[in-house]
């Protein structure tokens, strides 16, 4: 319904911000972090929105950026996870790191964060994993086979492009930017956060 609010904010709280469209003051629940770096009140800001709708609540969520939207809203399709305890994970661990955790079936990293069990952690690995292998399987048919040959041959660049194609991403807007990045020397991670900085742009 919304796909994002811009406008002056009025208030920020410990787990919600308000801002002011129009006259309109419009309540988002955030992320600590998102809070945190959003920016002071009294200056225009913009967040990308959730529209949350359940028979006894309806709740706006809102994101800085759109990978941290699309991590929500991949914690939402997990069996067993409500907006609540997903905007609770989005406070304790980044975008990036989590896309890493799934694709490298890191468990212990995400048992770190709070209300991640061993078994909702194991569920969000096996779900997600599902879901990354059936948009890969669709992928296949447009590939290029140039490119997939030199990135088969590099397991780091091929975590990194399926954790960003858990993000949100397709296939060939990662090869366009990663045409662009010097690979050398870089971890899965580093690819990761510099595969973003540029498909934000």
């Amino acid at each position: 319904m919304f796909a994002y609010i811009k406008g002056s904010l009025e208030e920020k709280s410990s787990n919600y911000v308000v801002i002011d469209v129009g006259g309109v003051g419009y309540q988002i629940f955030m992320s600590n972090i998102s809070i945190n770096e959003i920016g002071e009140v009294g200056k225009n800001v913009k967040v990308h929105t959730y529209y949350y709708v359940r028979e006894d609540n309806i709740s706006l969520y809102g994101f800085l950026t759109k990978e941290e939207l699309k991590m929500f809203e991949l914690l939402l399709s997990v069996s067993g996870i409500g907006a609540k305890s997903a905007i609770a994970m989005l406070s304790n661990i980044t975008p990036s790191s989590f896309a890493f955790a799934v694709v490298s079936n890191d468990i212990a990293k995400l048992k770190k964060v709070p209300g991640i069990g061993p078994k909702t952690a194991q569920r969000i690995v096996l779900e997600l994993q599902d879901k990354l292998k059936a948009e890969q399987e669709i992928a296949k048919v447009d590939d290029d086979a140039q490119m997939n040959i030199q990135y088969n041959n590099d397991e780091t660049v091929s975590e990194a492009i399926a954790a960003l194609q858990i993000l949100g991403y397709n296939k060939k807007e990662i090869d366009k930017v990663f045409e662009n990045i010097d690979k050398a020397d870089l971890s899965v991670e580093d690819l990761i956060k510099k595969g973003l900085s540029l498909l934000a742009r």
